[in-house]
């Protein structure tokens, strides 16, 4: 990892076609602009990490339902080896 020192108003260029701007420092929060290519994507990783922890318990929740509505229609539990 890169660890760099920035005041406000000072940029960091990555590659030919990324610019990251420090924009404001108040307390222990920086505000950054990103100037990208609009083909870039540029997200928040605790974002990313949320939608993954809710894809991964609502697929828990549809195998659960899946093996609930088996149950019903068959009388028993379904056989896990498939």
């Amino acid at each position: 990892m890169l660890v760099l020192t920035r005041r406000i108003g000072e940029r960091v260029l990555i590659g030919d076609d990324i610019e990251v701007t420090v924009l404001d420092v108040k307390g222990d929060s920086v505000r950054i602009g990103v100037q990208a290519p609009r083909t870039t994507r540029i997200q928040r990783a605790e974002i990313v990490a949320a939608v993954e922890q809710e894809n991964v318990a609502a697929a828990g929740s549809a195998e659960d339902a899946t093996a609930a509505i088996l149950r019903a229609l068959t009388g028993s539990a379904p056989d896990p080896e498939g």
